[in-house]
């Protein structure tokens, strides 16, 4: 085994809160930043994902976030949405919001999206979710082609402002297939 890497993934706590605000604002910035004013990103990052916002995000009835590990070392994180919590952009009823999957860039193509898409698949499956329901930006092709892989539509599209600049999302959605009976 020696050579090989363990990844897992684990729920994010209070505790994480400052890894997580880390996190959010490099993976963010890497995937947006090339498109994006200097002024606009600036202001996003600071507000969108200020420690008291993603505390409270992560307090939020519904919501749960998790980190991928590499080694144990947070490498990737999602944001997950049901019920109450779900955005209303969201169309599908019944649904499981995947609102975030973000890699650092270090770790992209490590299987760390499936990790937490397969996260997201399995909470939605024991929850009886009929649908997974998220928004991606219409110009991120590498994660536009890892849903669509995976069975998601594009069922509308929403704009997605950072500071200034109205970005347009792709609205996707997959239908949830029952967990296999054991």
């Amino acid at each position: 085994m020696k050579g090989q890497t363990m990844n897992t993934i684990r729920q994010i706590t209070e505790q994480d809160i400052p890894t997580l605000v880390h996190m959010a604002r490099i993976t963010f910035a890497d995937t947006f930043d090339a498109n994006t004013a200097p002024a606009d990103m600036a202001e996003f990052l600071a507000t969108a994902y200020a420690p008291s916002k993603l505390t409270a995000e992560l307090n939020t009835p519904g919501t749960t976030f998790w980190f991928a590990l590499v080694d144990g070392t947070p490498a990737g994180y999602a944001k997950f949405n049901v019920d109450a919590a779900v955005t209303a952009d969201v169309k599908a009823t019944n649904a499981l919001e995947l609102e975030r999957i973000y890699i650092l860039p270090t770790y992209k193509h490590h299987g760390l999206g499936s990790l937490l898409y397969n996260q997201a698949l399995k909470l939605a499956q024991a929850q009886g979710k009929a649908t997974i329901a998220l928004g991606v930006w219409e110009h991120n092709e590498p994660a536009k082609a890892f849903y669509t892989k995976r069975g998601f539509k594009k069922v509308g599209e929403h704009a997605f402002v950072v500071g200034d600049d109205p970005q347009h999302d792709w609205l996707m959605e997959a239908a949830v297939t029952p967990a296999p009976k054991a």
